[in-house]
């Protein structure tokens, strides 16, 4: 058993530094649009901001006559569960997770992440009534963007080896996510539309597989398959994975090159991160927080608590345990350089919940009425939260690694100068 934490190949720390770069970005343009739209529906013009989300479009035949909320939740979020997909297929089949040895600690992590902080807010949230269960997996998700936005503002001194946990969990943790969506928040499920979404599903494979890239043909039948599985009742973020699940890894009759999967996910993750998300968050944290029905109401409400809880508490927690009981039982300790303070700085960042988690609030209770607006504001200052306890101990542990690094090229540059 390998030291936990380690870095892992150099072809995939160079492909993780990539998405790094991208999701950073992205990060700063989640919290950008999230800003813009919490400023929007507490200002005096925030009937505006309520008009624009519920400016309704689309064809009625197809059941697509949908409001502009609705259309980022159910469509530019399937661009990113399509990225997220992508990122899955490659991690699992040729990326550092295909090993066992080395996939163990992100997953047990990852599933430590979702249990605890499920339990916790159900455990808060009993009292709120029977309704108040279906938010349970609310606090179970961890926002890559923003987390990563964290570290790279707090955490420049900080090992390779934690950043590419943080994103090999997250990548687990959206996993787990798309299941939890797929199973236990379809209400009502159309068999028929279901099964007719494997045709163009079908149809989209085989031009995958056989090399072809061009956009205007393969956008019909992924059209065509995400306004099915929307149709049919299951979320319509699913056909986003299902369509990644059918694009190959390796390289399609090329001598050499990015395969499929690397092609899509190197052209679509600047649109999801730096876009998609954006405004998606853009329509979806603007809740007012000032007044009736506001922060300290909300705040009062158990299904809040137990929202801020799973995120702050549970989320940590789990992460924790998870990552100590494999280290507990597989005597493995952690790489070399690294301590247990690093690893609860990260887990206190997975308590950046965000945008999965305000998915699953709508889902979960809709996307008005009060107990929506609670969710909403729980999910903001959960996140916020979690967010503000993590920088602080990773901005302790960042200057103790800075030291490190000016002391070890100090003695580099002593030696290149000929002091013994």
């Amino acid at each position: 058993m390998p030291g936990l934490l380690t870095r892992g190949s150099w072809a995939e720390a160079r492909r993780v530094a990539g998405i790094l770069r991208e999701e950073t970005v992205g990060g700063a343009l989640l919290l950008a649009g999230a800003v813009a739209a919490m400023v929007w529906a507490n200002s005096p013009w925030s009937g505006g901001y309520e008009a624009l989300r519920s400016f309704r479009f689309g064809p009625a035949a197809l059941h697509l006559d949908l409001d502009l909320a609705a259309w980022a939740a159910d469509g530019l979020l399937a661009v990113f569960f399509f990225v997220a997909g992508l990122e899955l297929k490659r991690e699992f089949v040729a990326g550092d997770l295909r090993q066992v040895r080395r996939a163990v600690v992100p997953v047990a992590a990852a599933a430590g992440g979702v249990v605890v902080p499920a339990v916790l807010y159900v455990v808060l949230a009993s009292g709120a009534g029977a309704g108040a269960a279906r938010g349970w997996a609310i606090p179970t998700a961890t926002d890559i963007a923003f987390a990563l936005a964290v570290l790279a503002v707090v955490g420049r001194f900080l090992p390779s080896a934690l950043r590419t946990f943080l994103l090999t969990l997250a990548v687990v943790d959206d996993l787990m996510a798309i299941v939890i969506i797929a199973v236990f928040y379809t209400e009502s499920l159309s068999v028929v539309a279901l099964v007719a979404a494997l045709v163009p599903l079908a149809v989209f494979a085989v031009l995958v597989r056989r090399g072809v890239r061009a956009w205007w043909v393969l956008l019909p039948p992924a059209a065509l398959t995400w306004a099915l599985v929307h149709a049919s009742g299951v979320h319509a973020t699913v056909a986003g994975v299902l369509l990644a699940f059918t694009v190959p890894v390796a390289a399609v009759g090329r001598a050499g090159g990015a395969g499929p999967a690397e092609h899509f996910e190197h052209r679509l993750r600047p649109v999801s991160a730096g876009v998609a998300v954006p405004v998606f968050a853009f329509l979806s944290a603007g809740v007012a927080v000032g007044g009736p029905g506001g922060l300290v109401e909300a705040l009062s409400d158990p299904v809040a608590v137990g929202v801020v809880a799973g995120l702050v508490a549970g989320k940590p927690l789990g992460i924790m345990a998870a990552t100590w009981l494999v280290s507990r039982f597989t005597r493995a300790d952690l790489d070399e350089g690294l301590a247990w303070i690093d690893v609860l700085g990260l887990s206190v960042l997975g308590g950046m919940g965000f945008t999965v988690s305000l998915l699953i609030g709508e889902l979960a209770f809709g996307a008005g009425g009060a107990r929506g607006d609670h969710v909403k504001i729980a999910v903001l200052a959960g996140s916020v939260t979690a967010a503000m306890l993590a920088a602080v101990v990773l901005r302790v542990r960042d200057r103790a690694y800075r030291r490190i690094h000016e002391a070890e090229t100090a003695a580099l540059g002593s030696r290149d100068d000929g002091v013994p």
